[in-house]
């Protein structure tokens, strides 16, 4: 009996081990990837959404950025997070190569997203701000300068606190 917890606290401890290494890899990598990201203040004005309408980028308040892409495991694990967050600060989503107008609002629709969409069929938004791995998150502060990039999954809170820096 012993030499089967004994075993299992080891397994345990290389699970737990792993875990670490990997949340480390990952958090490098991140910030590797975010230092390529465009560092310019945000210049987006005024901008069609998928629906049709326009979308004025509100002054003198935080705004997150996110890119995503439909064929993107990750992006379709975090679009929840997104979500949630959409609800309570400004977000507004750049799609790239995930079909037609059409096709992305179905996609949306399925998944009960509702947050602002822009979809970016020729690349040229994603190419401004020198995103080439998705999901990518900006979030700007208040006077429209970059303060966070993440490259890869945020959690709900992680955004959450994020924009309510952004905002002091």
């Amino acid at each position: 009996m012993d030499l089967t917890k004994h075993k299992l606290i080891k397994y345990i401890k290389e699970i737990l081990l792993f875990i670490i290494v990997m949340a480390i890899f990952a958090n490098i990598l991140s910030f590797h990837r975010s230092n390529s990201l465009n560092k310019e203040p945000i210049d987006l004005k005024e901008i069609t959404l998928l629906d049709g309408s326009i979308y004025k980028v509100p002054n003198n308040e935080p705004i997150l950025l996110h890119f995503w892409a439909s064929w993107c495991p990750t992006c379709k694990a975090e679009a929840q997070n997104i979500e949630t967050i959409s609800k309570s600060f400004n977000v507004l989503t750049i799609a790239l190569k995930s079909g037609s107008g059409e096709e992305i609002q179905e996609y949306l629709k399925s998944r009960d997203l509702t947050f602002k969409t822009i979809n970016d069929s020729n690349g040229y938004i994603t190419q401004r701000y020198s995103v080439s791995v998705f999901p990518t998150t900006i979030i700007y502060d208040k006077d429209g300068n970059e303060l966070f990039s993440e490259v890869g999954y945020t959690t709900t809170i992680g955004l959450w606190i994020r924009m309510w820096l952004a905002g002091l």
